[in-house]
């Protein structure tokens, strides 16, 4: 950064030329739809407003059910076995609604139409046989044949190895090893805990605390799953093989890595059996701490499903009672992931399902950005709404994040109701984003905001905001900033956060900085495919798009770094991959908003033959539609189904990249308009969410309602001068 320099500069503009000088673009206020539109466009998005402001919580947030797969509702039930409750109406009920999912191949699936996933179909069929489904009853049958057809239940991955242990099937020699002693490894070894992502060191963390106890409820035998097995589970190596889940490190190295790394497990292991290892009870009390501190001011550890799930036997195994608070507040956590429903064929049965977190701060922010982009009269008090109650979920107290930026002033959004040490850069880009476009309009000036650099540091920048304008009444003044303040310390430190987290190749990760140690990726339990947090295109576009509604200057250094990070990760024809969407489809929208918003020309080539991917994608139908499965075939690369939210995310794109009165985008609004339901929705029991890349799958269910209104929103203020 250059000393003096403002980065930024937001709020109100009237003078434009000043801004053109400057190299930077206006804000866009609050679009408010001045006369009614009767267009079939029109109705379709008064429709789905309709629809989300009466959806929007009295506190102003949206949440709408976050759905997985049935791994989800299997280790309820495995937990609940361990615990001894495996014959409650809770285990009963969600074992209903996994029978209710089996694929017609007769194991389950990550996705809906999705191909067998041995580990799913392994720890679903072990949940019904230990809530007392008949090992000869038809499915199971059906299940037990396509299970052993895969290769049988030693496939299965290093978490379900675990559950294995943990009721008594296998021994836990044959689980990766998680020593405690992790927790104590320092940074320059590349291999401490904070080297890993965000979600693997709250689940490694408390399973180490299995590992040093070893805590085991023997199932009884006709509660196993030996038949599961090709030849027996006695027989299971002591380490797993290498999967071929995990993704291919980015460069090659003749050294085997995960051969070596197997080996120095299978050594740890014969060493362990000779006593204790050095440290092993401070190792367990530093882990220990480590968990507990992560309770504070967070929905259950990482707030989380497999987190909360692992620490509760965390806690069980470090003598906590059932009565401690500790246990009672994870139980708690863990319960209002629970969602009830009613058996499909025995609709007088109840069913649960649990959900992998709450997503509020995410739907709020997209449902946010939708609402004030649609600009109708009726969107004006909900977007008041949830800004204000996102200001107040911004995290103003250090977390993991802080052990790489010390100096950073504490800001950023998670992704659920609390996870005070996780907040991530996509939400708070987004967030960023949502309140930008919810300041008030009813100001007494037309005031300008700078974010101007109080150091030269480019990892821990140091920011401060002056306010200028004219105003006729000195206290009219005094009280517009007075109503402006909140949102602009939020912007100062918002940004400011952004900037810091940036990797020093340019791009954005999730959760942490520079989280890119590939050698992990080898180690035998990183078989979820999650074991690091690497800047991704799609981030770091989202992050591009937040700065340049904020007004940054596309001359900042960041800013050029970022644009050749996302250069260097286009493919050969024309597409960028989605980490956290499905797929390509969502990679290729999002990097094209955020390269056009910050100003990369629209003629440029690279974008063009992006716009050309997108097109050529497109479906007789006028939609598109991209199946997860594009991750384990990339030739499979915006294919599939056709969806509302995948037709909404290519939509943006091309109008972004100024295709608005194309044949192809007007194809794809006649789509979503056509296939908009009576109540402003459209339908989507496709999984169109990424958590991990080819170990599970998502499906928001406001994806099918806040996209395709964002979506037309933008068709509409791009090519209607009165809706701008």
């Amino acid at each position: 950064m250059e000393s003096g320099r403002q980065d930024a500069r937001f709020l109100r503009h009237d003078q434009e030329h000043t801004l053109e000088q400057a190299g930077l673009q206006p804000r866009t206020e609050f679009p408010t739809q001045t006369t009614a539109d009767w267009t079939p466009l029109g109705r379709a998005i008064a429709n789905t407003v309709s629809f989300l402001n009466d959806q929007q919580h009295p506190e102003g947030y949206w949440v709408a059910e976050l759905e997985g797969d049935t791994i989800l509702e299997s280790e309820y039930i495995l937990l609940l076995a361990y615990l001894h409750e495996e014959k409650t109406p809770q285990a009963q009920a969600a074992a209903r609604y996994i029978l209710e999912q089996q694929a017609p191949h007769g194991g389950w699936a990550l996705y809906p139409g999705g191909p067998l996933e041995i580990s799913a179909s392994v720890k679903a069929y072990w949940a019904l046989k230990i809530t007392g489904h008949s090992p000869d009853a038809d499915y199971m049958v059906r299940a037990r044949e396509a299970i052993l057809a895969a290769g049988g239940a030693e496939q299965v991955n290093s978490f379900t190895r675990y559950y294995m242990a943990l009721l008594g099937l296998i021994s836990y020699r044959q689980c990766p090893a998680v020593p405690p002693e992790i927790v104590l490894l320092p940074r320059w070894t590349r291999v401490s805990i904070y080297d890993m992502s965000a979600w693997s060191r709250t689940i490694l963390v408390p399973l180490s605390l299995l590992w040093a106890y070893k805590p085991v409820r023997k199932l009884p035998e006709q509660m196993q799953i030996e038949e599961l097995f090709i030849k027996s589970a006695r027989k299971l190596s002591v380490c797993n093989d290498v999967t071929t889940k995990i993704d291919s490190m980015s460069y090659r190295s003749r050294i085997p890595w995960a051969w070596i790394f197997r080996q120095f497990d299978r050594a740890y292991k014969t060493f362990e059996r000779l006593g204790d290892p050095p440290y092993r009870q401070k190792a367990i009390r530093v882990a220990a701490g480590w968990m507990l501190e992560r309770f504070q001011n967070s929905d259950g550890l990482g707030a989380i499903f497999p987190p909360i799930v692992w620490s509760l036997v965390g806690l069980k195994s470090l003598g906590f009672d059932e009565d401690s608070r500790e246990v009672q507040e994870t139980r708690r956590h863990l319960d209002e992931l629970i969602l009830k429903g009613r058996s499909k064929k025995h609709t007088e049965h109840e069913t649960i399902r649990l959900q992998p977190c709450h997503s509020p701060v995410w739907d709020t922010a997209i449902a946010t950005v939708a609402m004030a982009e649609a600009g109708d009269a009726e969107c004006r008090g909900s977007v008041e709404a949830a800004s204000s109650w996102l200001r107040s979920q911004e995290v103003r107290s250090y977390g993991d994040w802080s052990m790489s930026h010390r100096m950073v002033e504490p800001s950023g959004w998670c992704f659920e109701y609390n996870n005070e040490f996780y907040p991530d850069v996509d939400d708070t880009a987004m967030v960023l984003m949502a309140l930008s476009k919810s300041l008030p309009d009813n100001l007494h000036a037309d005031w300008l905001a700078e974010l101007v650099p109080q150091s030269e540091s480019r990892t821990e920048p140091r920011l401060s905001t002056i306010v200028s304008g004219k105003a006729n009444h000195l206290q009219a003044a005094i009280g517009d900033v007075s109503r402006l303040q909140p949102s602009l310390d939020s912007f100062r430190r918002g940004v400011q956060w952004l900037l810091s987290m940036q990797s020093k190749n340019g791009g954005w990760g999730a959760f942490d900085s520079d989280n890119d140690f590939e050698l992990l990726t080898r180690v035998p339990f990183a078989d979820h495919n999650a074991m690091i947090d690497p800047p991704t295109p799609d981030i770091t576009a989202r992050v591009l798009e937040a700065l340049a509604m904020l007004g940054v200057n596309p001359e900042h250094a960041a800013i050029k770094r970022a644009i050749s990070f996302i250069w260097e990760h286009q493919e050969p024809d024309g597409s960028w991959p989605g980490r956290w969407g499905v797929n390509y489809i969502y990679g290729t929208w999002q990097v094209l908003v955020g390269l056009t918003d910050i100003g990369v020309p629209k003629d440029d080539p690279r974008i063009l033959q992006a716009v050309r991917w997108l097109k050529t994608h497109q479906q007789s139908n006028g939609g598109w539609g991209e199946t997860p499965r594009s991750y384990d075939e990339p030739e499979l690369r915006g294919t599939g189904t056709v969806t509302p939210s995948q037709t909404a995310w290519a939509l943006m794109g091309l109008i972004a990249a100024g295709e608005s009165r194309s044949a192809a985008v007007s194809d794809g609004i006649r789509y979503l308009i056509e296939s908009q339901q009576a109540d402003g929705t459209w339908d989507e029991p496709e999984y169109t969410g990424t958590g991990f890349p080819r170990v599970f799958y998502l499906r928001y269910h406001y994806y099918r309602v806040y996209f395709p209104l964002m979506a037309l929103a933008r068709y509409r203020r791009a090519i209607s001068p009165i809706a701008r």
